[in-house]
């Protein structure tokens, strides 16, 4: 009986009256038929209405000067194709946090009369399903006029999507495919930046995603991860590649267990196919999605963003314009509300270095541009395809140095200096031109040892000065002389910015870093250090007391010698006290033989050439 509900669009678009609100379903949802059809009537009563959409995708709603007569419309998010009109007055923003959406519908804060809402064929017992949810379903039950656009082409999504023919007064059937978005080219850069964002993400972590070149290569990048989790508001080609990797899981989430949460979809034909009758994906409304107290529900809750400048305090300035809808304020907000509430939660924004233009991403003060969110207090970390800042519990200071760090390097001299200027850094803090070029990326690696603990190793950088410090300090007496042949009682910023500022051609450092409580620890460092034209290089090492034994040294002495033999170095030197037997055992089981001379105070000359066995 469902069928005696069809009608042509213009019969429908006859009940509309003037001043009317009108509700129109986002990303693949949008009934573009029902639209289209509104764009182009003549219709006397169809004057000043208003449009109401979560965020404007396609093309179907035309928003120039042409229909100022007919309609109005009013978005929840600046981006993609509505920011330049919003600029010009054109479109109306209303903003709001996107779990608060489906309230403002309910409660009348946001009056809504007709609802046009795209939907599958339905079943011969009447039943069809949402193409993605959003806030349909609250405008359905807002609305006094309901219309669903039966389209063949949307999949049959499973959640909280069944819908009755009940529920509908009008049917029209679509002639207007479904609004595809096209994925993204892989670009390498962003690919270098998604690999860092990668490297901080763990086993069993749950995923907030969005839409754009970020996100098309952390689908490579964290292919190799397990059992990571999916809660986000939308659903897109990228992770439907990461589901079929085999990464995504599921099965630890605290919410959803089992199935990839989400809102509404956003992607390609192939996508769709997918998505029909895929038990993997569950959709549901926004209010769920975005409720930070749901968000929360789920452990290693990681929301991932990205950022378009962001200064050396810490604040970001979010995307805006033409083609952007992945992060704007609101949502933002609520992602940090939800991993702040999720047990070892944790927020991370990327960008790239540079902007298209070839300026710096990294400026001392975003105070210039819109759409800041300023919340410096709640954050987590910031990665480029330069590395990754870790900012929580980090001082402005520390910050700055972390942030100049993730700066092109031929940015961060500027950088340096004014934030000298602005009193962010030492006044007399060291830094060398040649090093951000000369840093050595490729020695970057993660090794897992005894008791499964993940040990990350990277060459030193200056913003480890205070960690090194704290390292030291951790030191007993004795491992204080092992190290440094006197009893050293205290090691100041002058010792130490000159400790980890060095030449990466002549010394190399290698820390080994662990996540204690979302932050970033160095509990190794294993160095070697020669003069200009010497092909032999002394080496040290140190490694915290609560984590020897463990093999740390030895796989530092191994990183070493393979990095040293590639920079020319012939062989190793050390000179290890004689009661330091640990050590010694770690030198004799090194990759090459190890020659050992006793000197007079007690002291062993370990010679180390690198020879063919």
């Amino acid at each position: 009986m469902w069928k005696n509900k069809i009608v042509q669009p213009e019969k429908m678009l006859a009940e509309i009256e003037p001043g009317m609100n009108i509700f129109l379903s986002t990303g693949m949802a949008e009934p573009r038929t029902l639209v289209k059809h509104l764009m182009e009537s003549n219709l006397p009563n169809l004057q000043d209405l208003e449009l109401i959409q979560l965020v404007s995708l396609g093309d179907t709603v035309a928003i120039d000067e042409r229909y100022a007569h007919k309609f109005r419309l009013k978005t929840f998010f600046s981006g993609w194709i509505a920011s330049e009109a919003i600029t010009q007055g054109r479109v109306d923003l209303i903003p709001s946090r996107f779990s608060r959406i489906p309230w403002l519908f309910k409660t009348g804060a946001i009056h809504i009369d007709v609802a046009f809402i795209q939907i599958t064929p339905p079943d011969e017992n009447g039943y069809a399903y949402l193409a993605g949810v959003d806030v349909a379903r609250q405008a359905m039950e807002s609305a006094k006029i309901v219309v669903g656009e039966i389209n063949k082409e949307v999949p049959r999504t499973m959640g909280d999507t069944l819908v009755n023919v009940a529920d509908f007064n009008y049917l029209i059937e679509s002639t207007e495919p479904p609004l595809y978005i096209e994925r993204w080219p892989l670009q390498e850069i962003f690919l270098k930046i998604a690999a860092n964002v990668a490297s901080v993400i763990e086993d069993g972590s749950c995923i907030s995603y969005g839409i754009g070149p970020l996100y098309e290569a952390l689908a490579k990048t964290l292919a190799g991860k397990r059992n990571l989790g999916v809660h986000s508001p939308f659903f897109t080609d990228a992770l439907m590649d990461l589901v079929k990797s085999g990464a995504v899981t599921n099965r630890r989430k605290g919410v959803f267990r089992g199935k990839s949460a989400s809102s509404y979809i956003i992607g390609t034909k192939k996508l769709m196919s997918w998505l029909d009758l895929n038990p993997l994906v569950e959709f549901q409304p926004q209010d769920i999605i975005m409720d930070p107290q749901i968000i929360g529900l789920n452990d290693r809750m990681t929301a991932i963003l990205p950022a378009r400048k962001v200064d050396l305090t810490g604040n970001v300035a979010l995307h805006t314009g033409k083609g952007n809808v992945t992060a704007g304020p609101g949502n933002v907000q609520e992602l940090f509300m939800g991993t702040s509430l999720s047990h070892n939660g944790r927020t991370i924004f990327a960008l790239p270095s540079r902007n298209r233009e070839g300026k710096s991403n990294i400026l001392v003060s975003i105070s210039e541009f819109p759409f800041q969110f300023t919340n410096r207090e709640s954050m987590d970390i910031v990665v480029t395809e330069y590395g990754v800042a870790y900012l929580m519990g980090k001082t402005l200071r520390e910050r700055a140095q972390a942030l100049i760090e993730l700066a092109h390097p031929d940015d961060r001299e500027k950088l340096v200096n004014q934030a000298k200027e602005n009193k962010l850094i030492y006044s007399d803090q060291l830094y060398f031109a040649a090093s951000g070029h000369l840093y050595p990326v490729r020695i970057s690696c993660t090794h897992t040892f005894k008791d499964n603990l993940p040990v990350r190793f990277r060459a030193i950088k200056p913003s480890d000065e205070e960690e090194m410090r704290r390292l030291f300090y951790r030191f007993s007496d004795q491992a204080v002389y092992y190290r440094y042949f006197s009893p050293i009682k205290a090691m100041p910023h002058a010792k130490m910015q000159e400790y980890v500022n060095i030449d990466y051609h002549l010394t190399m450092s290698i820390v080994g870093t662990i996540e204690e409580s979302g932050v970033e620890k160095i509990i190794a460092e294993g160095r070697y250090a020669r003069r200009q034209n010497e092909v032999f290089a002394d080496t040290a090492f140190i490694v915290d007391e609560n984590y020897q034994g463990l093999g740390i040294a030895s796989y530092l002495l191994e990183l070493l010698t393979r990095t040293a033999r590639e920079e020319g170095v012939t062989g190793f030197t050390g000179d290890v006290v004689e009661s330091n037997t640990a050590m010694i055992k770690i030198y004799e089981k090194g990759p090459f033989p190890a020659q050992k001379t006793l000197s007079d105070n007690g002291v062993y000359k370990i010679t180390i050439p690198f020879e063919s066995h």
